[in-house]
């Protein structure tokens, strides 16, 4: 990404339901918050801070990888919110977490560890958001073994903490849903 102003413009369709139209062209995006405020027509606006901040780490992953030549495979992400009150009653996104797998075994890339000590710096969403959101970011490879991050169940920093490992492998073939909790102030 580069510097600059990036810009979209959202135009209310009905109630909770908006089109989201981005600079430059891609195709317009239609957001609605899940019952009982919407119709769940697109995704939520938490769906959309999710999905920004998992497809940013991802595209890190994958440059930083690039940069040392290295062939990880696909990178499947997985990205979940804790959504919770805050001390005014008011829904907030209280943390999230991002899982990250590649495709191949740790012991094939030769720079991982250099690769996971820099990648997310390279994040521009994941960096600023984690400013006001506890951010967890766990990297697996093929195997399933955790290089980086809190193991499944636990985290660190406070923020949001993953669940069983079959809910994880259960993800790998569904798409996955933030918890219906509307982003308005309640």
């Amino acid at each position: 990404m580069s510097e600059g102003r990036p810009e979209v413009v959202l135009q209310q369709i009905e109630n909770y339901r908006f089109e989201v139209r981005f600079a430059g062209g891609p195709a317009p995006l239609v957001t609605d918050e899940p019952p009982p405020l919407g119709t769940h027509a697109g995704p939520s606006p938490i769906e959309l801070l999710l999905a920004a901040v998992g497809s940013c780490l991802s595209s890190s992953l994958h440059f930083a990888m690039n940069k040392f030549h290295e062939t990880p495979g696909p990178i499947h992400t997985r990205v979940s919110a804790t959504v919770g009150r805050n001390e005014k009653g008011r829904l907030r996104v209280l943390g999230i977490t991002v899982t990250l797998r590649f495709a191949a075994e740790a012991a094939k890339i030769a720079h991982l560890e250099r690769i996971l000590g820099q990648f997310e710096e390279f994040c521009t969403v994941g960096a600023s958001v984690a400013q006001g959101i506890p951010l967890t970011t766990r990297v697996e490879d093929g195997t399933g073994r955790l290089l980086k991050g809190p193991a499944e169940g636990g985290s660190p920093e406070g923020g949001p903490a993953e669940g069983g490992a079959a809910e994880g492998r259960a993800a790998d073939e569904a798409p996955n849903r933030a918890a219906p909790a509307h982003s308005g102030q309640a």
